[in-house]
């Protein structure tokens, strides 16, 4: 079986498990407000900040070289929204919880090959499910035009779809197996790559656990508001 199925089919109930935490869950009903997507954006800046790093450093690599797509990069998108939300000093107003230290840990010190379960569980995801949350935001903290939103465009990617499906095709002619460095050799390259997306999805729930709280708040917000008969999210 080829890796892109494997990963697709190996990751299948985690990815449901994420879908259904509450975050994510409160996230696709329309539950959000700006204080909590400030945070979400600023430890993903942590996050893509690590893996891109990383991925700049391999792009010469045989194996994980062939992975190397900078437009899928989300930093300087990052970048520009953190500037949106907090100002010119928002490097001052951000700061890694423990869940997202965690997370980046992990990326800096992965064994190469275990990246591609990284790679692969955070990039097709941003340009999949990824464009559904980018609705929802738009909808619930009603931006200016061009500002807040920018994690979720993906300007060097004019189809989506065509993308995904190179990516996974770059992924089936990876040439894993001349690549052992830090990997276990009693257990197979794809089923590691595969734990390591699974792992990837449950450090990013551990992420949103934290969370989990400003939801509840943030429901009691929808109320009191529908109550009110007042526009709950307004634009800057």
């Amino acid at each position: 079986m080829q890796l892109s199925t494997e990963l697709k089919q190996g990751t299948k109930e985690s990815h449901n498990a994420a879908e259904n935490g509450k975050f994510i869950a409160g996230f696709l009903r329309g539950v959000l407000d700006e204080e909590q997507y400030k945070k979400l954006l600023g430890n993903f800046y942590y996050i893509y900040s690590a893996m891109e790093l990383r991925f700049d450093k391999l792009k010469d690599d045989p194996v994980l070289g062939d992975l190397y797509f900078p437009e899928l990069h989300r930093k300087r998108a990052l970048e520009k929204d953190l500037k949106y939300y907090y100002g010119p000093t928002w490097r001052e107003h951000i700061c890694p919880s423990p869940a997202t230290q965690q997370y980046v840990h992990r990326i800096e010190e992965a064994p190469v090959l275990s990246l591609i379960g990284h790679h692969y569980t955070r990039y097709l995801g941003d340009l999949s499910g990824g464009q559904i949350l980018k609705g929802i935001a738009k909808k619930a903290l009603n931006p200016p035009e061009g500002e807040g939103l920018n994690f979720y465009e993906f300007d060097d990617i004019p189809d989506a779809k065509e993308f995904k499906t190179c990516y996974r095709k770059t992924l089936d002619n990876l040439q894993i197996s001349k690549y052992s460095g830090g990997m276990n050799p009693h257990v197979s390259a794809v089923n590691q790559i595969v734990a390591e997306a699974n792992y990837a999805f449950r450090l990013n729930m551990y992420m949103f656990e934290e969370f989990e709280g400003s939801v509840t708040q943030s429901i009691f917000k929808v109320i009191c508001a529908t109550i009110k008969g007042t526009p709950l999210f307004s634009g800057k």
